[in-house]
């Protein structure tokens, strides 16, 4: 299960997915990479983040993995009957560089990267440092979730086949990263406050470093 943090709610508890497509209408996921982190033998930290694409009303990137990534992602994208010039929007859920890597595959796109909104060189206004949502459109909507970094977002995803999917960036590492996220976050309270608010949102999780996990949602106290 993902990681026990108590709170108010129903109580929540996840399990693996076991596969990288979510089916649906309006919109579906599909993730083009998978991310990973670990430590080598030599002590190295090794890691490049998820790679999701949202497909429906609007073309949807979700992070784009590490500069080295460009082939790889040209190719998945292909794989589901899109090129990179069909994506509308790109959204980075935190500007690490293994989640900003290719943005220059989609120019003609509208950037969502942390809290900066633009389109070429124009940027919009927004509410996401109040802690308002930005919708893309009436299923698809920007989120703020800080606490890994100060001014983290993940886009919640509304009618696919199996509900509400969050694609989160790094708010989850992976599925049971409780004790080992923290190592990682600027602010963990905040962190934890906004992974509950997602598990209490989501039927399904997609992580930044690891393969999307269901959540399981029942009444009583909430342990995530």
């Amino acid at each position: 299960d993902a990681s026990r943090e108590a709170g108010a709610g129903p109580w929540v508890r996840t399990e693996p997915r076991g596969s990288h497509e979510i089916r649906g209408g309006p919109y579906s996921v599909h993730v083009i990479q998978e991310g990973y982190a670990y430590t080598d033998p030599e002590g190295r930290v090794r890691a490049d983040g998820t790679v999701t694409l949202v497909k429906g009303p609007r073309v949807i990137v979700v992070d784009t993995g590490s500069p080295g990534d460009g082939p790889l992602i040209v190719e998945g994208l292909r794989q589901r009957g899109v090129a990179p010039g069909d994506v509308t929007h790109v959204v980075c859920t935190h500007g690490h560089s293994d989640h900003v890597g290719n943005l220059g595959l989609f120019p003609q796109a509208t950037f969502v990267v942390s809290h900066d909104v633009c389109r070429g060189h124009v940027y919009s206004s927004h509410g996401l440092s109040e802690g308002q949502g930005l919708p893309i459109d009436g299923w698809a909507e920007v989120l703020p979730t800080p606490g890994h970094c100060a001014r983290d977002v993940s886009l919640l995803v509304r009618g696919t086949a199996e509900g509400q999917v969050v694609v989160a960036g790094d708010l989850f590492e992976r599925e049971a990263d409780e004790g080992s996220w923290q190592a990682v976050s600027e602010n963990p309270a905040l962190q934890a406050q906004h992974r509950r608010r997602v598990l209490e949102l989501a039927d399904v999780v997609v992580p930044g470093h690891g393969p999307p996990f269901r959540v399981i949602k029942g009444s009583g106290q909430v342990s995530l």
